[in-house]
Protein backbone atom coordinates (compact mmCIF):
# COMPACT_ATOMS: atom_id res chain seq x y z
CA UNK A 1 0.00 0.00 0.00
CA UNK A 2 1.37 3.84 -1.02
CA UNK A 3 1.47 5.92 1.98
CA UNK A 4 1.95 10.15 2.05
CA UNK A 5 4.56 9.61 -1.41
CA UNK A 6 5.34 13.69 -1.45
CA UNK A 7 8.40 14.72 0.31
CA UNK A 8 7.40 18.23 0.48
CA UNK A 9 3.60 17.44 2.35
CA UNK A 10 5.88 15.09 4.64
CA UNK A 11 8.15 17.99 5.44
CA UNK A 12 5.48 20.70 5.97
CA UNK A 13 4.11 17.92 8.30
CA UNK A 14 6.35 16.97 10.36
CA UNK A 15 7.51 20.81 10.75
CA UNK A 16 4.68 21.50 11.97
CA UNK A 17 4.23 18.57 14.25
CA UNK A 18 7.25 19.38 15.56
CA UNK A 19 6.50 22.69 16.50
CA UNK A 20 3.42 21.75 18.41
CA UNK A 21 5.43 18.75 20.19
CA UNK A 22 8.78 19.21 20.43
CA UNK A 23 9.14 15.77 22.30
CA UNK A 24 7.77 14.06 19.11
CA UNK A 25 10.21 11.17 18.17
CA UNK A 26 10.93 13.85 15.39
CA UNK A 27 11.66 16.52 17.42
CA UNK A 28 14.62 17.42 19.24
CA UNK A 29 13.39 16.02 22.85
CA UNK A 30 11.96 12.29 20.96
CA UNK A 31 14.39 9.98 22.05
CA UNK A 32 13.11 6.73 22.83
CA UNK A 33 10.90 4.42 21.05
CA UNK A 34 8.26 4.26 23.72
CA UNK A 35 6.78 7.82 22.66
CA UNK A 36 4.81 7.23 20.09
CA UNK A 37 1.84 9.63 18.08
CA UNK A 38 -1.70 8.39 18.63
CA UNK A 39 -3.90 9.01 15.74
CA UNK A 40 -7.49 9.48 15.36
CA UNK A 41 -8.63 7.62 12.35
CA UNK A 42 -12.68 7.11 11.16
CA UNK A 43 -11.93 6.52 7.93
CA UNK A 44 -13.12 9.46 6.13
CA UNK A 45 -10.67 11.21 3.75
CA UNK A 46 -8.92 14.20 6.49
CA UNK A 47 -8.45 11.35 9.09
CA UNK A 48 -6.90 9.39 6.63
CA UNK A 49 -4.59 11.92 5.27
CA UNK A 50 -3.96 12.56 8.94
CA UNK A 51 -2.63 8.68 9.25
CA UNK A 52 -0.65 8.66 6.18
CA UNK A 53 1.24 11.85 7.06
CA UNK A 54 1.98 10.76 10.01
CA UNK A 55 3.47 7.27 9.25
CA UNK A 56 5.37 8.84 6.41
CA UNK A 57 6.81 11.28 8.81
CA UNK A 58 7.38 9.08 12.12
CA UNK A 59 7.86 5.60 10.59
CA UNK A 60 7.65 3.05 13.60
CA UNK A 61 6.30 5.75 16.00
CA UNK A 62 2.48 6.11 14.91
CA UNK A 63 -0.26 3.82 16.28
CA UNK A 64 -4.34 4.25 15.57
CA UNK A 65 -7.62 3.75 16.64
CA UNK A 66 -11.21 4.49 15.38
CA UNK A 67 -13.87 4.60 17.71
CA UNK A 68 -17.14 2.94 16.87
CA UNK A 69 -20.29 4.74 18.31
CA UNK A 70 -22.21 1.94 17.01
CA UNK A 71 -24.97 4.54 15.76
CA UNK A 72 -24.57 4.18 12.04
CA UNK A 73 -25.03 0.72 9.54
CA UNK A 74 -21.67 -0.20 8.55
CA UNK A 75 -19.81 1.52 11.41
CA UNK A 76 -17.86 -1.38 11.74
CA UNK A 77 -16.77 -2.17 8.54
CA UNK A 78 -15.19 1.39 8.43
CA UNK A 79 -13.27 0.52 11.19
CA UNK A 80 -12.06 -2.84 9.34
CA UNK A 81 -11.44 -0.66 6.77
CA UNK A 82 -8.96 1.73 8.76
CA UNK A 83 -7.71 -1.86 10.14
CA UNK A 84 -6.48 -2.81 6.70
CA UNK A 85 -5.10 0.57 5.78
CA UNK A 86 -2.89 0.54 8.85
CA UNK A 87 -1.64 -3.25 8.13
CA UNK A 88 0.02 -1.38 4.69
CA UNK A 89 1.46 1.04 6.51
CA UNK A 90 2.50 -1.19 9.24
CA UNK A 91 0.59 0.77 12.23
CA UNK A 92 -0.94 -0.54 15.01
CA UNK A 93 -4.36 -0.31 14.99
CA UNK A 94 -7.22 -0.66 17.60
CA UNK A 95 -11.10 -0.50 17.22
CA UNK A 96 -12.68 1.20 20.70
CA UNK A 97 -16.16 0.19 20.79
CA UNK A 98 -18.12 2.78 22.86
CA UNK A 99 -21.91 3.14 23.97
CA UNK A 100 -23.22 6.73 23.95
CA UNK A 101 -25.66 7.98 26.40
CA UNK A 102 -28.86 9.83 26.21
CA UNK A 103 -29.36 13.47 25.59
CA UNK A 104 -27.58 15.56 23.35
CA UNK A 105 -26.73 12.98 20.48
CA UNK A 106 -23.75 14.81 19.15
CA UNK A 107 -22.04 16.25 22.95
CA UNK A 108 -22.58 12.54 24.19
CA UNK A 109 -20.89 10.65 21.41
CA UNK A 110 -18.13 13.26 21.55
CA UNK A 111 -17.87 12.82 25.31
CA UNK A 112 -17.42 8.80 24.65
CA UNK A 113 -15.11 9.27 21.80
CA UNK A 114 -12.22 11.48 24.22
CA UNK A 115 -12.71 8.71 27.24
CA UNK A 116 -11.82 5.93 24.87
CA UNK A 117 -9.38 7.65 23.37
CA UNK A 118 -7.62 8.97 26.11
CA UNK A 119 -7.77 4.70 27.62
CA UNK A 120 -6.64 3.75 24.53
CA UNK A 121 -3.31 6.02 24.84
CA UNK A 122 -2.78 5.04 27.93
CA UNK A 123 -2.91 2.00 27.56
CA UNK A 124 -0.86 2.00 24.52
CA UNK A 125 1.93 4.13 25.47
CA UNK A 126 1.24 7.09 23.46
CA UNK A 127 2.58 10.61 24.26
CA UNK A 128 0.25 12.44 22.32
CA UNK A 129 -3.31 12.35 20.34
CA UNK A 130 -3.88 13.84 16.96
CA UNK A 131 -7.26 14.62 15.53
CA UNK A 132 -8.16 15.62 11.56
CA UNK A 133 -8.96 19.24 12.15
CA UNK A 134 -8.58 21.65 9.67
CA UNK A 135 -8.99 25.25 8.20
CA UNK A 136 -12.49 24.41 6.21
CA UNK A 137 -13.17 22.94 10.21
CA UNK A 138 -12.15 26.17 11.97
CA UNK A 139 -14.31 28.58 9.09
CA UNK A 140 -17.28 26.36 9.08
CA UNK A 141 -17.93 26.42 12.73
CA UNK A 142 -16.84 30.63 12.78
CA UNK A 143 -19.32 30.91 10.42
CA UNK A 144 -21.94 28.69 11.59
CA UNK A 145 -21.93 30.03 15.43
CA UNK A 146 -21.56 33.66 13.58
CA UNK A 147 -25.31 33.09 12.20
CA UNK A 148 -26.32 32.27 15.37
CA UNK A 149 -25.34 34.93 17.37
CA UNK A 150 -22.87 33.51 19.49
CA UNK A 151 -20.76 34.86 21.64
CA UNK A 152 -16.27 35.14 22.31
CA UNK A 153 -16.64 31.40 23.84
CA UNK A 154 -19.06 30.02 20.62
CA UNK A 155 -16.90 31.76 17.99
CA UNK A 156 -13.41 30.93 19.43
CA UNK A 157 -11.77 28.36 17.23
CA UNK A 158 -9.92 24.84 18.73
CA UNK A 159 -6.38 25.42 19.61
CA UNK A 160 -3.80 23.27 17.26
CA UNK A 161 -2.71 22.13 20.93
CA UNK A 162 -4.49 21.53 23.97
CA UNK A 163 -5.96 18.58 26.11
CA UNK A 164 -8.26 15.96 25.64
CA UNK A 165 -11.24 17.04 27.54
CA UNK A 166 -11.45 15.99 31.21
CA UNK A 167 -7.56 14.70 31.36
CA UNK A 168 -4.09 15.34 30.80
CA UNK A 169 -3.25 13.96 27.17
CA UNK A 170 -2.06 16.31 25.19
CA UNK A 171 -4.20 17.04 22.50
CA UNK A 172 -3.23 17.99 18.53
CA UNK A 173 -4.16 18.89 15.62
CA UNK A 174 -1.10 19.47 13.08
CA UNK A 175 -3.02 20.02 9.97
CA UNK A 176 -5.01 23.03 11.61
CA UNK A 177 -3.58 25.17 8.98
CA UNK A 178 -4.19 22.78 5.68
CA UNK A 179 -7.14 22.91 3.75
CA UNK A 180 -9.32 20.27 3.01
CA UNK A 181 -8.86 19.66 -0.75
CA UNK A 182 -5.07 19.37 0.44
CA UNK A 183 -5.59 16.47 2.70
CA UNK A 184 -8.42 14.79 -0.24
CA UNK A 185 -5.41 14.78 -2.60
CA UNK A 186 -3.22 12.71 0.11
CA UNK A 187 -5.40 10.27 -0.27
CA UNK A 188 -5.92 10.31 -3.53
CA UNK A 189 -2.39 10.30 -4.13
CA UNK A 190 -2.47 6.78 -2.02
CA UNK A 191 -4.57 5.48 -4.23
CA UNK A 192 -7.18 4.70 -1.39
CA UNK A 193 -11.05 5.65 -1.43
CA UNK A 194 -12.26 6.92 2.15
CA UNK A 195 -15.58 6.43 4.00
CA UNK A 196 -18.15 8.42 2.78
CA UNK A 197 -20.51 9.79 5.40
CA UNK A 198 -23.73 10.76 3.88
CA UNK A 199 -24.33 13.26 6.56
CA UNK A 200 -21.88 15.58 5.08
CA UNK A 201 -24.01 16.37 2.13
CA UNK A 202 -27.36 16.05 3.81
CA UNK A 203 -28.63 19.63 3.37
CA UNK A 204 -30.93 18.99 7.19
CA UNK A 205 -27.48 19.69 8.50
CA UNK A 206 -26.16 23.38 9.13
CA UNK A 207 -22.90 22.23 8.30
CA UNK A 208 -23.46 20.64 4.95
CA UNK A 209 -25.48 23.41 3.70
CA UNK A 210 -22.79 25.89 4.82
CA UNK A 211 -20.39 23.66 3.37
CA UNK A 212 -21.77 24.20 -0.13
CA UNK A 213 -22.17 27.61 0.18
CA UNK A 214 -18.77 28.44 1.09
CA UNK A 215 -17.61 26.04 -1.89
CA UNK A 216 -19.74 28.69 -4.49
CA UNK A 217 -18.18 31.60 -2.94
CA UNK A 218 -14.89 31.51 -4.21
CA UNK A 219 -14.15 35.12 -3.07
CA UNK A 220 -13.76 33.84 0.82
CA UNK A 221 -10.53 33.42 2.46
CA UNK A 222 -11.31 30.11 4.39
CA UNK A 223 -7.61 30.64 5.50
CA UNK A 224 -8.29 33.90 6.60
CA UNK A 225 -11.43 33.17 8.43
CA UNK A 226 -9.18 29.92 10.44
CA UNK A 227 -7.34 32.54 11.53
CA UNK A 228 -9.60 34.84 12.88
CA UNK A 229 -10.88 31.52 14.85
CA UNK A 230 -7.42 31.12 16.08
CA UNK A 231 -7.67 34.56 17.09
CA UNK A 232 -10.98 34.85 19.02
CA UNK A 233 -9.80 31.80 20.98
CA UNK A 234 -6.89 33.97 21.81
CA UNK A 235 -9.19 36.35 23.11
CA UNK A 236 -11.20 33.70 24.91
CA UNK A 237 -8.19 32.66 26.82
CA UNK A 238 -7.65 36.13 28.02
CA UNK A 239 -11.51 36.73 29.11
CA UNK A 240 -11.18 33.16 31.05
CA UNK A 241 -7.77 34.29 32.95
CA UNK A 242 -9.90 37.66 33.61
CA UNK A 243 -12.60 36.18 35.02
CA UNK A 244 -10.08 34.02 37.07
CA UNK A 245 -8.60 37.08 38.36
CA UNK A 246 -12.19 39.04 39.17
CA UNK A 247 -13.50 35.29 40.88
CA UNK A 248 -10.61 35.58 43.51
CA UNK A 249 -11.11 39.77 44.20
CA UNK A 250 -14.80 39.81 44.10
CA UNK A 251 -16.51 36.27 45.33
CA UNK A 252 -16.42 35.42 48.32
CA UNK A 253 -18.48 32.50 50.30
CA UNK A 254 -22.06 34.08 52.12
CA UNK A 255 -24.18 32.72 55.06
CA UNK A 256 -25.98 28.96 54.21
CA UNK A 257 -23.64 27.98 51.35
CA UNK A 258 -24.28 30.99 49.20
CA UNK A 259 -21.97 33.05 47.69
CA UNK A 260 -21.44 37.12 47.52
CA UNK A 261 -20.04 38.71 44.14
CA UNK A 262 -19.00 42.25 44.20
CA UNK A 263 -18.62 42.97 40.49
CA UNK A 264 -15.54 45.59 39.49
CA UNK A 265 -15.04 44.28 35.94
CA UNK A 266 -16.94 44.62 32.36
CA UNK A 267 -20.03 42.85 31.94
CA UNK A 268 -18.25 39.99 29.07
CA UNK A 269 -16.63 39.27 31.97
CA UNK A 270 -19.42 39.85 35.10
CA UNK A 271 -20.91 37.05 32.74
CA UNK A 272 -18.50 34.29 33.07
CA UNK A 273 -18.37 34.89 36.65
CA UNK A 274 -22.28 34.66 36.87
CA UNK A 275 -22.20 31.51 34.81
CA UNK A 276 -19.40 29.71 37.31
CA UNK A 277 -21.31 30.97 40.38
CA UNK A 278 -24.44 29.29 38.76
CA UNK A 279 -22.73 26.16 37.88
CA UNK A 280 -21.53 25.67 40.96
CA UNK A 281 -24.22 26.06 43.22
CA UNK A 282 -26.33 24.54 40.53
CA UNK A 283 -24.50 22.20 39.27
CA UNK A 284 -25.36 22.46 35.34
CA UNK A 285 -23.41 25.62 32.85
CA UNK A 286 -26.14 27.59 32.40
CA UNK A 287 -27.43 28.95 28.65
CA UNK A 288 -25.98 32.41 28.26
CA UNK A 289 -29.25 34.58 27.73
CA UNK A 290 -30.38 33.15 31.15
CA UNK A 291 -26.72 34.41 32.39
CA UNK A 292 -27.34 38.17 30.61
CA UNK A 293 -31.12 38.39 32.14
CA UNK A 294 -30.04 37.77 35.64
CA UNK A 295 -27.22 40.34 35.11
CA UNK A 296 -29.43 42.99 33.91
CA UNK A 297 -32.25 42.42 36.50
CA UNK A 298 -29.19 42.79 39.14
CA UNK A 299 -27.90 46.30 37.41
CA UNK A 300 -31.57 47.32 37.79
CA UNK A 301 -31.58 46.33 41.61
CA UNK A 302 -33.80 43.33 40.75
CA UNK A 303 -33.36 40.26 41.94
CA UNK A 304 -33.59 37.19 39.45
CA UNK A 305 -34.00 33.49 39.21
CA UNK A 306 -32.15 31.10 37.38
CA UNK A 307 -32.49 27.57 37.72
CA UNK A 308 -32.66 26.54 41.17
CA UNK A 309 -30.77 29.91 42.33
CA UNK A 310 -32.14 33.13 43.33
CA UNK A 311 -29.71 36.15 42.89
CA UNK A 312 -30.49 39.31 44.82
CA UNK A 313 -28.81 43.03 45.07
CA UNK A 314 -27.47 43.30 48.66
CA UNK A 315 -25.30 46.12 50.32
CA UNK A 316 -22.34 43.55 50.43
CA UNK A 317 -22.68 42.88 46.76
CA UNK A 318 -24.86 40.17 44.45
CA UNK A 319 -26.17 37.09 46.35
CA UNK A 320 -26.49 34.21 44.82
CA UNK A 321 -28.12 31.38 46.64
CA UNK A 322 -30.22 28.00 46.36
CA UNK A 323 -34.09 29.54 46.41
CA UNK A 324 -36.12 28.17 49.70
CA UNK A 325 -38.02 25.70 48.48
CA UNK A 326 -41.90 25.57 47.96
CA UNK A 327 -44.33 24.94 50.80
CA UNK A 328 -46.74 22.33 49.85
CA UNK A 329 -50.15 23.75 49.86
Amino acid sequence: MAGASDPEQVRRFAEGLTRLWPASPGGRGGRGPAVRLGIAVSGGPDSLALLLLAAAALPGHVAAATVDHGLRPGSADEAAFVGTVCAGLGVKHSVLTVRVGEGNLQSEARAARYAALAQWAADAGVGALATAHHADDQAETLLARLNRGSGVAGLAGVRAAGRVPGGDLLLLRPVLDWRRAELAAVVAAAGLTPVDDPSNADDRFDRARLRKALRQADWLDVQAIAKAALHLAEADAALDWATAREWREGVSPGPLGSFVYRPQAPRAIALRVIALLVERLDGEAPRGSAVARVFDGLIAGQPASIGALVARPTPEGWTFATAPARRAS
